[in-house]
């Protein structure tokens, strides 16, 4: 794709911490301008009164989405980053009144689990939940309510680049993962893959800085309910569980059902993923971590830790990197992996726009080499 023209990107939910964290890192992207940025409770002022820190730079007001004129807008990428069930109904009414072709293409069957993509129209990158879980039923059962956009859902493509790299790149919409996948689906799915590990009593101990709950007024998130202190959340029936079994499953060949608890720790950002499993046959922690380094030998990315160098959220902060290493349990046949993000950025944003680049025919690391923020 030519990149002498600018690709006009809009960002839908650009009040939220995982919108402010877009419009970061779009604006030193080389062949982006951002054209358009709605917020519904804050529609009517710029962006800088809403984030302080992105005073300064050249942005349009936030405004609602009903104020948006399709398809006289022009955009070339849209950014969905709005609450889970409200992305599904914004993006099935963009395709409408941008005159996609994605809807005249809907009864094309599917290869697998993918489509061939459709050329030329608005690429939507979506990061909420509403397209990540290929059965909308088992969506109606985590997320209380029936999916409103189930043809569309057909064509999603999972958004992973180091696991779908060449579905994205002849994608139309993108589902990003959420953070806790991204992380887990990282760390696993090449052991899975392998046959490395057993697809049974995988354990899950994940961490996340209190962004990860969303920027909306909650009486859990204030100050005092979370400084000083760290809570389990989700326990036995988080959101992501669903959608880490599903890729897992993918890996495995067959059913996979884990066990995970997230946790909410007193920062602002950053992700660690402890991992237990238990191992095949003669496998060993080095034999795990050798095939880890292997397949992220040439990502951009990720980054298997040498010796016994213990993966940390201070590693990655502000990037789109993630870290990981893997240990001998004490227990026999039984290994430990882990695995560290910013829960903003790779499980998030940043991942966004890996996700973008891929779509657009561009350089998967363009506007993403931030080094890691340190202190």
């Amino acid at each position: 794709m030519s990149t002498e023209k600018k690709i006009r990107v809009g960002i839908l939910g650009a009040s939220g911490y995982t919108g402010a964290d877009l419009v970061r890192l779009l604006v030193v992207h080389p062949n982006v301008e951002i054209a358009l940025l709605t917020a519904e409770r804050k529609a009517g002022l710029p962006i800088s009164e809403v984030f302080p820190h992105l005073v300064g730079l050249d942005l349009p007001g936030l405004i609602s989405i009903n104020e948006i004129e399709w398809p006289a807008v022009e955009l070339d990428v849209v950014f969905c980053a709005l609450p889970h069930a409200t992305s599904q109904e914004v993006i099935k009414g963009l395709l409408h009144a941008t005159n996609h072709s994605l809807l005249d293409e809907l009864i094309i069957e599917t290869v697998g689990d993918q489509a061939s993509a459709i050329k030329g129209d608005v690429k939507i990158v979506d990061l909420s939940a509403d397209f990540r879980l290929r059965d909308t039923n088992t969506y109606a059962q985590w997320y209380g309510r029936e999916h409103q956009a189930t043809e569309i859902q057909k064509r999603a493509v999972y958004g992973l680049p180091e696991i779908y790299r060449e579905q994205i790149k002849e994608a139309d919409l993108v589902a990003c993962p959420g953070c806790y996948p991204t992380a887990a689906l990282l760390a696993l799915v090449p052991l899975l893959k392998a046959g490395l590990i057993s697809a049974e009593d995988i354990i899950i101990d994940a961490k996340s800085g209190v962004s990860g709950a969303g920027r909306s007024l909650k009486e859990s998130n204030l100050f005092v309910e979370v400084a000083e202190a760290m809570h389990p959340y989700g326990v036995g029936h988080h959101r992501h569980m669903p959608e880490i079994e599903q890729e897992l499953s993918v890996a495995n060949g067959e059913n996979v059902k884990i066990s995970f608890t997230p946790h909410l720790v007193p920062m602002n950002r950053g992700e660690l993923e402890t991992i237990y499993v238990k191992l095949k046959d003669d496998e060993t922690a080095d034999s795990l971590k050798t095939t880890l380094m292997k397949q992220y030998a040439d990502e951009q990315f990720v980054t298997v830790l040498d010796g016994s160098t213990m993966p940390a959220t201070r590693m990655v902060r502000g990037s789109n990197n993630c870290v990981l290493n893997v240990f001998p349990d004490r227990i026999d046949g039984r290994a430990i992996v882990v695995a560290a993000i910013d829960n903003l950025v790779k499980g998030s944003s940043g991942q966004a726009i890996q996700n973008m680049n891929l779509m657009l025919g561009l350089d998967e690391n363009t506007g993403l080499m931030q080094a890691p923020m340190f202190p």
